[in-house]
């Protein structure tokens, strides 16, 4: 057997249609209960538990107990990455689900991923950050430019504060919509953030779906986009 990382049992464990609607329901950066991703399974709750536990297993969700409850959600921001680009490659290869949620207009115009922006709003922002020389992208590996720190210290982020944190400060994460590149990490979290604070948009409730406001967009066009 050659040498590196086991892709076969990552591969395993997302590969089951239970255990990969239960990830993917997790992919807006929540928590939720074996009952709750039972129902999003459409398994019964001893079924799930024994999926819970392999991912747990394999590294891919985290669990924390509150009260009588324990809940599940993704184990980081690699996780949900890696999700999202899987996704990319079965909306390219299909076939496809009959399921309306990820051909839904409004989520790919705008989802929370994790806990950035990702769709076709968050590819427009990326794009244009590398434009600007806000960010400068080789490859995969994503930084920052040299009109970054003042671009977004104007904005009221301080991306420089952003580089003593333990995750990085710029990843590129690919968009499963559009097929292209947003942008993660630490800078990614840090604007979403943004967003939601200023009330630009909102998250809606039991989905993945953002919804901006006619000012909000206006106001995140001018602030990211102009």
């Amino acid at each position: 057997m050659r040498d590196g990382p086991d892709i076969a049992r990552i591969a395993t464990l997302v590969g089951d249609p239970a255990r990969a609607n239960m990830l993917t329901a997790l992919m807006d950066g929540g928590a939720l209960t074996a009952s709750e991703l039972a129902l999003e399974a459409g398994v019964s709750l001893p079924t799930a538990s024994s999926h819970l536990a392999k991912l747990t297993e394999g590294g891919l969700l985290t669990v924390a107990s509150q009260g009588r409850h324990r809940y599940y959600g993704l184990a980081g921001a690699p996780i949900a990455a890696m999700l999202e680009a899987i996704m990319g490659v079965a909306e390219a290869a299909g076939p496809k689900r009959a399921r309306p949620g990820p051909r839904d207009a409004n989520m790919r115009e705008a989802r929370v991923c994790y806990d950035h922006l990702a769709g076709e709003r968050a590819v427009a922002m990326f794009d244009r950050f590398v434009d600007r020389k806000v960010l400068m992208r080789d490859g995969d590996d994503i930084a920052l430019g040299p009109n970054g720190p003042s671009f977004f210290q104007a904005v009221g982020i301080d991306a420089n504060s952003l580089a003593g944190q333990r995750r990085p400060v710029c990843r590129a994460c690919l968009d499963w919509s559009v097929r292209r590149t947003h942008l993660a990490g630490a800078l990614g979290a840090a604007i979403f953030d943004k967003i939601v604070a200023e009330k630009w948009a909102r998250r809606e409730p039991g989905g993945r779906t953002v919804t901006f406001s006619p000012k909000g967009k206006m106001a995140f066009e001018k602030a990211f986009l102009g």
